[in-house]
């Protein structure tokens, strides 16, 4: 019996220690960037609702994430920001493929806009660094070098 109850404490107090890992949960995000928090109730007309790996009470592994207006990301997450592959589909009908850091674009990565044109480059911070911006034509409408536009 004292076995039995010891084995039981440490498998108690090592889940608590190594986290909590699920698969296929659901999470609401509530509040705005960088100050939200993760719960599990919802409101689903107003709060962004997230399917997918959790651990610790936060997005971590593949997830999907949708916005009450129709935008959505699909890929990968850490610590409850998107981080690795994804893709960002926007309600108007632009999207982005590429790297993502720290909830930030971050990386190569393409986005592609509704009327047909892309930028095609590398992203720092969330913002286009080094790459081509094309027309919908397959045009090259600009570049980017080290965040800075630049016209052709």
């Amino acid at each position: 019996m004292k076995h039995l109850l010891i084995l039981l404490s440490f498998l108690f107090l090592s889940s608590h220690l190594l986290g909590h890992s699920k698969k296929g949960d659901t999470l609401y995000r509530w509040g705005e960037y960088p100050d939200y928090k993760w719960l599990e109730f919802d409101e689903k007309e107003t709060h962004p609702k997230y399917q997918g790996r959790v651990k610790d009470g936060k997005p971590n592994g593949l997830g999907i994430f949708i916005f009450p207006d129709g935008s959505n990301y699909v890929g990968s997450w850490k610590d409850g920001k998107r981080n690795g592959q994804g893709t960002y589909t926007y309600h108007s009908g632009d999207k982005y493929v590429g790297s993502w850091k720290n909830g930030k674009r971050n990386g190569q990565g393409t986005e592609t806009f509704n009327d047909g044109r892309k930028y095609v480059g590398d992203y720092k911070d969330g913002k286009q660094w080094n790459g081509i911006f094309y027309e919908n034509n397959g045009n090259i409408f600009g570049k980017w070098a080290n965040g800075a536009y630049l016209e052709p």
